[in-house]
C-alpha cells in the first residue's frame, strides 16, 4: 500500500493498479496542515481528509489514527467516524499522547492493559465487520523485541485484526516477528528510519500481509518541487520544466473530467 497524504495522489496508487491506499498520518500533517508528525491534526480533521481518499478511489483505504485521539470512550468514537467516512480500516498505536514519529527516539509507551481496552473499545465500537482494526506497538524501540512480540499478542488477545510491529532493525527481526506472532502483519517500509528496506516480495515471503510505503511518494515530489521552485526562483521561468510535468489531458484523464463535454463522473 503506498502511502499518500491526499485525494489526488491516491488516484494515482489507483491508476497505478495497486490493490489498496494508506493514508498516512505524516503525510496528512505535513502536507495539508505544514507540521510535524506529534498529533497535531485532530479526529476531525483526519476523518475529513480520510472521506476525500475514501470518495476518491475505488480500492480500500486504510487511515493512521495515531493513538485512538484519547482514551477508550474517544477510541470508540473515532472508529464510528472513520467508518462514516468510508475507510475500509485504521490503525491505533500505544504511544503515549503526544506521540512521535515511530522511527525517532524519546518515545513513551502507554499500559498494555490500557491499550488492550483501547482495542476492546474499537472493536465493540465497529458496526462494518469489514473494517480492519490493527494494533501497533512501537515497544521494539522502548522495550526491547521480546516485549513487541508480548504486547502484539495481548493486542490480539484483545480483538485486533493484526498486528503493525514499528521500527524493527533487521530482516531477521521481520523473520522472527512473523514466526512469533500468527496473525495478519503489517511491515513499514519508511525511508531513512530504523528499518532496512526490504522488498515486498521478501516480507511476503516472510509471512507479511500488508507492507506501507507511507511517505516515499510525497518525499519524491517534495524534492522533485523544492528543486523547481529554487530553479524558478533563479531563472524566472518554469519552460525548463515542462517535460518534466503532468500535462492538463493526463491530469483531467486523473479525475475523470471531460472539459469539452463538461462532465464528472463526480464521487465513486
Amino acid at each position: 500500500m503506498p502511502g499518500i497524504p491526499n485525494a489526488g495522489m491516491a488516484r494515482q496508487v489507483e491508476h497505478a493498479g495497486f490493490d489498496a491506499v494508506y493514508l498516512s498520518g505524516a503525510g496528512m500533517a505535513n502536507a495539508t496542515a505544514g507540521v510535524p508528525d506529534i498529533g497535531l491534526l485532530t479526529l476531525t480533521e483526519v476523518a475529513q481528509l480520510a472521506n476525500y481518499v475514501a470518495n476518491a478511489v475505488e480500492i480500500p483505504a486504510i487511515v493512521d489514527a495515531d493513538t485512538g485521539f484519547g482514551g477508550a470512550e474517544n477510541v470508540a468514537r473515532t472508529i464510528r467516524e472513520l467508518e462514516r467516512a468510508g475507510l475500509a480500516g485504521c490503525h491505533i498505536e500505544d504511544q503515549e499522547f503526544p506521540k512521535r514519529c515511530g522511527h525517532l527516539a524519546g518515545k513513551s509507551l502507554i499500559d498494555v492493559e490500557e491499550m488492550a481496552g483501547k482495542i476492546k473499545a474499537a472493536v465493540s465500537a465497529r458496526r462494518d465487520e469489514d473494517f480492519i482494526i490493527i494494533a501497533r506497538t512501537d515497544a521494539r524501540a522502548v522495550e526491547n523485541f521480546d516485549g513487541a512480540v508480548e504486547r502484539a499478542r495481548r493486542y490480539l488477545e484483545a480483538g485486533a485484526d493484526a498486528i503493525f510491529p514499528e521500527a524493527l532493525q533487521r530482516a531477521d527481526e521481520f523473520k522472527a516477528f512473523a514466526r512469533e506472532v500468527k496473525a495478519p502483519l503489517l511491515a513499514n517500509m519508511t525511508e531513512f528510519g530504523k528499518s532496512p528496506l526490504l522488498s515486498f516480495r521478501e516480507l511476503s515471503d516472510f509471512g507479511y500481509r500488508m507492507v506501507i510505503f507511507p511517505q516515499s511518494a510525497f518525499r519524491v515530489s517534495m524534492k522533485a518541487s523544492d528543486e523547481f521552485l529554487r530553479d524558478l526562483k533563479r531563472r524566472g521561468t518554469q519552460s525548463g520544466w515542462i517535460e518534466k510535468m503532468q500535462t492538463r489531458e493526463q491530469l483531467y484523464e486523473l479525475f475523470d473530467y471531460d472539459p469539452a463535454a463538461e462532465t464528472w463522473k463526480g464521487d465513486r
